[in-house]
């Protein structure tokens, strides 16, 4: 189950800042909201790293109300892309788990 939950935090990041542009510690708020995504900073600051490599977010530096200035990561319109992309392929997973689970209850 680690590994479907790890795979999938990637996809709910670059979710999370299709909706709009986020700081790291916003990110980790956010999934820890849901028991099932709940991700460290830890986990968190390498994944935007690597996103940030693969060309799927990008980021700049904005002034903090309270403390040193926030890195801000936004989604690239390749992040964007490999969504959209996620999102029909999810629906076709979920799908067919949810057949195969399914049909052993009716």
């Amino acid at each position: 189950m680690s590994e479907l939950r790890r795979g999938s935090v990637v996809f709910c990041v670059l979710a999370l800042l299709d909706v709009r542009e986020r700081y790291a510690v916003e990110l980790v708020s956010e999934l820890a909201a849901s028991d099932a995504l709940a991700a460290g900073q830890g986990t968190i600051y390498p994944l935007l790293s690597r996103l940030r490599s693969d060309g799927l977010v990008s980021t700049t530096w904005q002034e903090s109300p309270v403390g040193p200035p926030r890195r801000y990561y936004r989604l690239t319109e390749s992040g964007a892309q490999a969504l959209t992309t996620f999102r029909g392929e999810w629906a076709r997973f979920r799908d067919a788990v949810d057949g195969l689970l399914l049909e052993g209850r009716t």
